[in-house]
């Protein structure tokens, strides 16, 4: 594989990230946990410049109020061939406001694993970038159905 140069990556814009952010519904997760990162799949919703996930109380709730974190999202565009990857930095603030909690479940944020998420958080933006490339092999953003890993899925 040859390395990419730099001007094969095209940097996008604040207004493209957010509109990347908005399309997709599941990102990951970076936190500080123990002095580590560590990483969680969410889903979310993109509200007023920020980020908005449910959870419930655990390692990721409270680190994510210790600490700042990041949500990563990425994805491939088979028609273009292109690979698109998306990072917001900053900090986790509780969502206590009633009407603020509601606003958000108005934008169907509902969580996908079963249990117990009544606990809202705001990421607020202190950084996003994101970036475009061309992918050197498109196949390897689609598994498979005869590959191991696609029993992951199933």
């Amino acid at each position: 594989m040859n390395p990419q140069s730099t001007d094969e990556i095209e940097r996008l814009s604040p207004g493209e990230c957010f509109e990347l952010l908005g399309r997709a519904t599941v990102g990951r997760l970076a936190v500080i946990v123990e002095d580590h990162p560590d990483i969680f799949p969410v889903n979310y919703v993109v509200d007023h410049g920020s980020i908005v996930f449910r959870t419930g109380t655990g390692t990721k709730f409270w680190n994510t109020m210790r600490h700042p974190c990041a949500l990563e999202i990425d994805s491939f565009d088979a028609g273009t061939g292109k690979a698109w990857s998306v990072v917001a930095r900053g900090q986790a603030h509780f969502i206590v406001d009633l009407r603020e909690k509601a606003a958000a479940d108005a934008l169907h944020l509902d969580p996908w694993q079963p249990g117990s998420k009544s606990h809202y958080l705001r990421l607020t933006l202190d950084a996003l970038t994101g970036r475009r490339f061309k992918a050197t092999r498109p196949d390897i953003w689609n598994t498979p159905l005869w590959d191991a890993r696609s029993e992951l899925f199933h």
